[in-house]
């Protein structure tokens, strides 16, 4: 499918990527929102907390949107909370997922949440099908949004599974790696790391037969976290193992429902290798837009909804 012409023009100021970006994290408040928390336990032993909120219209037909945030996200974050809201009075039930020690909880077991953990996001698939609902959508952002595409293009979904969408995803993970390691991100960077490396002293405390403070201490960079952690707790060789069997762009051609990926081109977090369009040109089911303007989750407009969730939920209705 060619890619989709964007209608997106936010106010002025909200041209530059970086106010776009930083101005919902710190200013935007979202309101008007009941999420109730179900903790599923999973076959592994550990367990994720999904974030209940539900449609206006409980006389509709069941349907549900999964939401997965981004990296050291959770669901009380306000991008998944406004979508939540938006598909609410749109009449959907919404399942937000906290990712494995994401709701405020240490888990159980070593390994955690990285960008490639389909399988952790086919078992809350499974778990919601049998709730009853039969029209399931997913919604990823940023690190969520690679799990989201990777797991829809490396298997044959379930039926109930109808669409998609997929915001300020970083497609090709070590592109999205170099990008971030610029100068210009600089400050991005070190609030990533410190937050990685407050979460690591935390299992660390829980696990200290697995990693060392030293070895925390040790990590200057998100690589370096990458190549400590991420990969080793999750079975990868190392940092660029894991980036490359994780990037979902390698699986955009599997996609079999139809998926509207969102990157805006002044997202600062994305290189050129993030924005698929050619997969999009030889995939009918996937639908690409890249609007000017939006940064990394931050398409703002007027009124109190943001313009990916007014699309988000448009491209749902239709399927």
């Amino acid at each position: 499918m060619p890619v989709v012409e964007s209608k997106y023009i936010p106010p002025y100021i909200f041209r530059n990527g970086h106010f776009s970006t930083i101005y919902p994290n710190l200013l935007r408040k979202v309101t008007g929102i009941h999420q109730t928390r179900e903790r599923v336990e999973l076959q592994d032993g550990d367990f994720i907390d999904i974030d209940w909120s539900y449609g206006s219209d409980t006389k509709s037909v069941k349907k549900v949107a999964v939401l997965i945030h981004g990296l050291e996200g959770n669901a009380q974050r306000q991008y998944i909370t406004g979508l939540a809201r938006h598909l609410n009075n749109n009449h959907w039930d919404v399942a937000a997922v906290n990712l494995r020690n994401c709701s405020g909880e240490v888990n159980r077991l070593y390994r955690s949440y990285n960008a490639g953990v389909s399988d952790d996001l086919s078992s809350i698939i499974e778990h919601i099908i049998e709730k009853d609902y039969d029209n399931i959508s997913i919604c990823g952002f940023s690190l969520g949004g690679n799990i989201t595409l990777k797991y829809l293009g490396e298997r044959t979904t379930p039926a109930q599974i109808k669409s998609a969408v997929a915001v300020s995803v970083p497609c090709d993970l070590y592109d999205s790696l170099t990008e971030i390691n610029k100068p210009k991100n600089f400050i991005y960077q070190q609030r990533f790391i410190k937050s990685l490396k407050e979460k690591l002293y935390e299992r660390q405390t829980v696990f200290p037969n697995e990693i060392s403070k030293s070895d925390i201490n040790a990590c200057k960079s998100l690589i370096d976290i990458d190549n400590l952690y991420t990969s080793k707790a999750h079975g990868y060789a190392d940092a660029i193992d894991y980036y490359k069997k994780c990037s979902s762009k390698q699986f955009l051609n599997g996609i079999q429902i139809p998926t509207l990926i969102i990157n805006a081109k002044n997202d600062t977090f994305l290189g050129n290798a993030c924005y698929p369009i050619k997969e999009a040109r030889e995939n009918s089911k996937l639908f690409l837009e890249t609007p000017d303007f939006g940064g990394h989750v931050g398409f703002y407009l007027f009124g109190g909804t943001y313009y990916n969730e007014l699309k988000t939920v448009a491209f749902l209705q239709k399927w």
